[in-house]
């Protein structure tokens, strides 16, 4: 899986100190972190578990919120979408679990 590196500005001190208010923070978001749902600092690690467990209250307010982080749309869509089909893995693979298990059969 490919990485993400995202740089945005953050409300403390630069490093040097010389520009406040102006500080950089740089985050490297892997997408297998959305496809396990673990692993995720906020506000994507709020998003990815809506995405898994509540998708239909998903708000435009939350999208926004993710977006302040410095992440583009693109990248948020990305992000979604390997949460959903995280999420499709973990249910089907319990399905078929349990399949075998009422069944017998692999």
């Amino acid at each position: 899986m490919r990485t993400l590196r995202v740089e945005y500005q953050t409300g403390e001190k630069s490093p040097d100190e010389s520009n406040p208010g102006r500080g950089r923070q740089s985050v490297t978001l892997r997408p297998q972190g959305a496809f396990n749902n673990s692993g995720l600092a906020e506000p994507l690690g709020t998003l990815v578990e809506q995405v898994a467990r509540h998708a239909h209250r998903i708000t435009d307010e939350d999208i926004a919120a993710t977006r302040k982080s410095g992440l583009s749309e693109d990248q948020v869509f990305e992000i979604v979408v390997c949460a959903a089909i995280g999420q499709a893995t973990r249910q089907y693979d319990t399905a078929l679990a349990a399949l075998e298990a009422a069944t017998g059969k692999e």
